[in-house]
C-alpha cells in the first residue's frame, strides 16, 4: 500500500490550520480527538508536522467544521482588496 505524501495530507488542512481551529473553538487536544474519533496522539502528532493517515486528516477537518470553523485556502481572494491571502481559518458568522 503506497503511503500518502506529507503534501497530499496538508493540501485538506495544514497543522497550522488545525491548530489555529481548535484555538478558535476553545477545544483541547484531547476535545478534538474525541470529536473526530481519534486519539489524541494523532492530534499531536499532526499538529506537529508528522505524518498520519489522511482518513484522520479528513476526520480532524470534518470535526473542526461541525464546530463552525472555515478552512481559507492559500490563495484565496481577500475581501479588503489587498491581494490573495495565506492559508487560515476563520469562524463561520
Amino acid at each position: 500500500m503506497r503511503q500518502p505524501t506529507l503534501d497530499n495530507i496538508f493540501a485538506s488542512m495544514t497543522p497550522k490550520q488545525c491548530t489555529m481551529a481548535r484555538a478558535a473553538l476553545g477545544l483541547s487536544r484531547d476535545d478534538l480527538a474525541s470529536l473526530a474519533g481519534l486519539g489524541a496522539s494523532t492530534v499531536v502528532r499532526f499538529e506537529a508536522g508528522t505524518a498520519v493517515a489522511a482518513e484522520s486528516v479528513t476526520a480532524l477537518r470534518e470535526a473542526l467544521e461541525r464546530g463552525g470553523v472555515e478552512f481559507i485556502a492559500a490563495g484565496a481572494s481577500v475581501k479588503d482588496g489587498k491581494g490573495p491571502a495565506g492559508v487560515g481559518v476563520r469562524l463561520r458568522g
